[in-house]
């Protein structure tokens, strides 16, 4: 998910910023190793709080 994610946001922002230039493809390589070495711990350390926050709704839900 954080590889995939991080390749196309990389892409559209490198895209937005800069346009379509010659050498889009270095520019948007550098950018997703930057992005992807934020996106996989920020990954790491969300997913589990967000399971147990859904958990912790649809549980007080059922109870209601």
């Amino acid at each position: 998910m954080a590889l995939i994610m991080s390749g196309i946001m990389s892409m559209v922002i490198s895209l937005f910023n800069i346009g379509w230039v010659d050498n889009i493809l270095a520019i948007w390589l550098k950018a997703w190793m930057l992005a992807f070495l934020v996106a996989f711990p920020t990954i790491t350390v969300v997913v589990p709080v967000v399971r147990y926050l859904v958990s912790f709704i649809v549980a007080s839900d059922k109870n209601s």
